[in-house]
């Protein structure tokens, strides 16, 4: 039977609800000997500062049960890089641009966000997991004010459709959720990673250079899972659901709970070739259960 695995998120279409997770995939030339970009939905380019960020110092990544950790800081060439090179590559291909911006301050996404106004971009997503360096250090995303403050303040400003990109290291993500919301955001994406550490005993030191870094991974599916549930029926914007995704199944889990897309991180440094074998394993599954639309599953699980 044909299925049908398309999608709408804020008013643009998507020909299947799979992306790649910020941060995992580049800005897709790294994978495009690989996989065919054309297979999916949307690609969402690694964070874009105003300006080229070093990063923090190695060692950055560790292997943990179940996942990996990660504090690679945000390394990126800046706007300037990225609308020259990156921007025409991707626009190649039959497939949705999702552009990540960073910064350390409101004026720094801002800057970001104007700048890409009138570039061929089909939607921002916006990384509240950096520290704001205005208010001491705490992160955009683990205060409601301040979510609804940047949020806000980059619809302001933003031509094309705004993500925002929940953090996991909150209290309550459904005051996180209705906090963007109601400042305008169009859709959300959760979970970025969670705050984790690992210890090397036998060097009795960090793993990591920075001592803390992003969980990701299959050990923080459960997690995130919740999370979208929580927020779907908190909010009436679509989400994008991610963290741990490995399969098929595990991206209709986190449609049964909700979300309307997902998105593919720590599973493509294991295989490249997952975000396009996922596409073709929720075909599989539509297709085994006679699932001829896959807006039929999303929220199945609190129907009557």
């Amino acid at each position: 039977m044909g299925v049908n695995t398309s999608v709408t998120i804020a008013g643009v279409n998507w020909k299947n609800p799979v992306t790649v997770a910020s941060g995992t995939f580049g800005s897709g030339a790294e994978y495009s000997e690989l996989i065919d970009l054309n297979e999916l939905g949307a690609v969402t380019t690694k964070g874009v500062a105003s300006v080229p960020w070093q990063g923090n110092p190695t060692p950055r990544i560790a292997e943990t049960y179940g996942g990996m950790l990660n504090a690679v800081g945000l390394q990126n060439p800046g706007i300037d890089v990225f609308i020259k090179r990156d921007i025409p590559y991707l626009k190649q291909y039959d497939t949705k641009i999702i552009v990540n911006v960073c910064g350390k301050t409101v004026a720094d996404y801002v800057d970001v966000v104007e700048r890409l106004g009138d570039e061929a971009v089909d939607l921002l997503e916006i990384n509240v997991s950096c520290p704001n360096v205005k208010e001491g250090g705490i992160a955009f995303g683990q205060d409601p004010d301040a979510l609804y403050d940047i949020t806000k303040a980059v619809k302001d400003v933003a031509k094309q459709p705004v993500i925002m990109k929940l953090s996991p290291n909150v209290t309550d993500i459904v005051e996180m959720a209705k906090a963007a919301e109601a400042a305008g955001a169009d859709a959300l994406s959760l979970i970025n990673t969670i705050t984790g550490m690992k210890i090397d005993v036998h060097k009795r030191t960090f793993a990591l250079a920075n001592k803390t870094g992003g969980l990701s991974g299959p050990a923080i599916k459960p997690v995130a899972v919740r999370m979208v549930y929580q927020a779907a029926k908190a909010v009436r914007i679509p989400i994008i659901g991610m963290g741990g995704i490995m399969t098929g199944e595990d991206a209709i889990e986190f449609i049964m709970a909700g979300a309307t897309a997902v998105s593919v991180g720590t599973a493509t440094f294991r295989d490249p070739l997952a975000a396009v074998r996922i596409v073709r394993e929720m075909e599989a599954y539509m297709e085994r259960y006679q699932v001829e639309d896959i807006n039929e599953l999303r929220g199945c699980v609190d129907r009557d």
